[in-house]
């Protein structure tokens, strides 16, 4: 998940006992479509994972037609660009991870290409798993200007569930899983309860919710609406009500998420 920010800062915050590195794996099944884009993504998130033919992978992502993407069930679209995304970062840390330094630019230079087209990870998170969101507007503003790749390959309808499935390479980042379209929504709801549970303390009165749903507020509903997201749940009690304050977010660098799992 990329913070808006650029500036390092921010004391490192208690963090839970719950280790993401070794969260079970969220139900998976063979998606039987047989798109070559969603082989090509999961294919390069194995490669990086498992320090294989790396090259190759990337390679084939860049080779996709347009017309392959245009293709794209929503659920493939949204298995995919999930893939490419902790691929993409996992292939560039893994290279150097001294870029997660100087966090506005790793994350706004080009780090994959897909279908003939250079992408950074802000362009895949906040173009086209967040429907061209503006980064910095907390989840309420439009980005007015998206590139022509962007306005024709981004999903249809935002799912803010991503941010628990998007790793940018920080501690504080959800755990890493290969997504697959034919069953995307039970990941997608393993891996929300799992972060949120993980990372939200509660106590006094007061949920203590990790940072980034200060970030894309307006993704979730506003102040409201992230108490309603720890209700469905289970973080909080049904008629739960308390004060929402925000965790700081832990960008030590951690890398182990995409070493050594298939």
């Amino acid at each position: 998940m990329a913070r808006p920010g650029a500036t390092d800062g921010g004391e490192t915050a208690e963090r839970p006992a719950a280790d993401r590195g070794e969260a079970a794996e969220p139900p998976t099944a063979d998606s039987g479509s047989g798109a070559a884009p969603v082989d090509a993504a999961r294919g390069f998130l194995r490669a990086v994972r498992t320090d294989g033919a790396a090259d190759a992978a990337r390679d084939r992502l860049d080779a996709l037609s347009p017309t392959a993407l245009d293709a794209l069930s929503p659920a493939e679209r949204l298995a995919f660009w999930i893939n490419v995304y902790n691929g993409a970062t996992g292939d560039a840390l893994l290279g150097d991870p001294t870029r997660l330094s100087d966090r506005r630019r790793f994350f706004g230079a080009p780090v994959v290409s897909v279908a003939g087209t250079d992408l950074s990870l802000d362009e895949i998170e906040h173009g086209i798993l967040r429907r061209s969101r503006w980064k910095y507007g907390l989840g309420y503003l439009p980005n007015p200007f998206p590139s022509a790749f962007v306005r024709r390959h981004r999903v249809a309808e935002p799912d803010p569930r991503i941010h628990f499935a998007v790793n940018c390479g920080a501690a504080a980042c959800p755990a890493v899983f290969a997504y697959d379209p034919a069953t995307v929504d039970e990941q997608l709801d393993h891996a929300t309860e799992t972060y949120l549970r993980g990372e939200t303390v509660v106590a006094d009165g007061t949920a203590r919710v990790p940072r980034l749903m200060l970030w894309y507020r307006g993704d979730f509903g506003g102040t409201s609406g992230i108490r309603e997201w720890l209700r469905r749940y289970g973080v909080i009690d049904a008629d739960a009500t308390p004060r929402i304050r925000y965790r700081e977010y832990d960008w030590t660098p951690s890398l182990d998420p995409f070493r050594g799992r298939d």
